[in-house]
């Protein structure tokens, strides 16, 4: 193969063709932009200064069409200044950059002076014309490896990443070319931007590609799991379908239209695969989708903070001792969650279902059942306004998870005629968190109730 080609642009120049797509930077492997406000800035400056940049590594295939394979970060950071008015921050290092201002005298002579233009706070369009003239006119270094395909170009991005600042999930993705593209578009789709509850950072580091693989692999290959995404990749890139991907985006579809916001916390950076992995065997049951949100309600208001599994754990301490990634953890929470679905599911059909708040309820308070169910209603309405009183928005407090012990405490407040408010702001400021298993979560707080109440007399 002949050596790779160099090309040199005006930056002006480069930046056109990235836009256009003659010069892409969305290599199906290619990570997204990651840099910080800081390197962004420093960039800028080594342009505006006419410092070096080192070579854009571009690959070429067989059409002429140009894939950034090193220097994608660069580009993004070059464009969003150019194009997408970002503004320089105030904590800049070079912030003082000198030119050449051009002034025209009156007899028609052009005259420079040396001048210094403080970039602070500044977009492009705020740069004098001659630094906007400085920053178009830097000439780009590009090295050209011709005659690539989806693969080589991979490779390429594995060499010339092959440094810290890549993630383990990012350089893992360069293990699946072959499905890179389908997985791109799955990521992009509606469920992960508004129906799941990702950080900005997660997304950039590619937290959603690796839940992707991972639901691929245990819904359709569970037998040959990979804890390591690198492994999973590379065994998703030799075995996997293209159905698979297919059926995966129908499911989001699906799942667009009945996951809302007062659950879709559910779907994380750690429990995502395994809820598409559970919706994968909700279809089983032939009913409506709405019944699977339905029971997500359920387990994130109920059934996570009460129910054991034959080992006595709840759910969220089943990975106590292993990792969350660990076969048998997931086994185990699979299992659990069928469980527990099946139940939801087929309990409804037949008008039986038993309500687990209500029986923890009765069993903490020793009050008859009936009692309960004909004054929940009050309990969820007073404890809605305790909460909106005395506990900050944000807090753990107000997890899902906790409900069943509040309503508790609610409930017992009732029972014993005592009023929770000064308690509860109290309690709120001294605790950050709960404890998992809601029954001595509840007991912790009714403890702590008396001794208020004891405090006070």
């Amino acid at each position: 193969m002949a050596r790779p080609r160099k090309q040199t642009y005006t930056l002006e120049m480069y930046l056109k063709k990235n836009k256009k797509g003659d010069i892409d930077n969305n290599a199906d492997v290619q990570r997204n932009l990651v840099w910080n406000k800081e390197q962004i800035n420093e960039l800028v400056a080594t342009v505006l200064t006419d410092d070096y940049i080192p070579p854009i590594i571009l690959g070429e295939e067989e059409d002429s069409k140009l894939h950034i394979v090193d220097g994608g970060c660069r580009t993004a950071a070059l464009r969003k200044f150019r194009e997408m008015n970002y503004k320089i921050t105030s904590v800049v290092e070079n912030a003082m950059i000198p030119y050449k201002k051009k002034y025209v005298e009156e007899d028609g002579n052009i005259v420079y002076e040396d001048a210094v233009f403080d970039i602070r706070n500044k977009t492009f369009e705020k740069l004098p014309a001659e630094l906007q003239e400085k920053f178009d006119e830097y000439q780009i270094e590009t090295v050209i490896h011709e005659c690539c395909d989806s693969s080589r170009i991979s490779k390429y991005i594995k060499r010339y990443n092959n440094h810290v600042s890549m993630n383990p999930d990012q350089r893992a993705f360069t293990y699946i070319d072959r499905f890179a593209s389908r997985i791109r578009k799955l990521v992009d789709s509606r469920f992960f931007v508004e129906c799941s509850s990702y950080t900005e950072k997660e997304r950039t580091k590619g937290a959603v590609e690796r839940v992707v693989v991972e639901t691929i692999m245990c819904t359709n290959h569970f037998e040959h799991w990979k804890t390591q995404p690198k492994a999973a990749c590379k065994y998703l890139n030799e075995h996997a379908e293209e159905g698979e991907f297919e059926r995966l985006a129908d499911y989001l579809q699906r799942l667009e239209r009945v996951v809302t916001d007062d659950i879709k916390e559910i779907f994380n950076k750690k429990d995502s695969f395994i809820f598409l992995t559970l919706f994968d065997k909700f279809t089983g049951y032939q009913t409506e989708d709405i019944r699977f949100g339905d029971f997500l309600r359920e387990f994130q208001l109920h059934l996570r903070g009460l129910r054991k599994n034959e080992k006595g754990l709840l759910f969220d301490e089943i990975d106590r001792e292993l990792s969350t990634k660990d076969r048998q953890v997931i086994a185990d929470k699979l299992r659990m969650l069928e469980e527990m679905m099946k139940e939801f599911l087929c309990a409804d059909r037949g008008g039986k279902r038993v309500d687990g708040l209500v029986a923890f309820l009765a069993e903490n308070l020793d009050m008859d059942r009936r009692d309960i169910q004909a004054d929940l209603d009050l309990y969820e309405e007073s404890l809605e306004v305790l909460l909106d009183e005395t506990v900050k928005i944000g807090s753990k407090l107000r997890s899902a998870g906790n409900r069943p012990s509040l309503l508790a405490m609610m409930a017992y407040s009732y029972k014993e005629d005592r009023d929770l408010d000064e308690w509860m702001a109290v309690y709120a400021g001294k605790h950050s968190g709960y404890l998992v298993d809601q029954k001595k979560n509840f007991q912790q707080m009714r403890t702590d109730f008396e001794r208020f109440l004891s405090g006070k007399r």
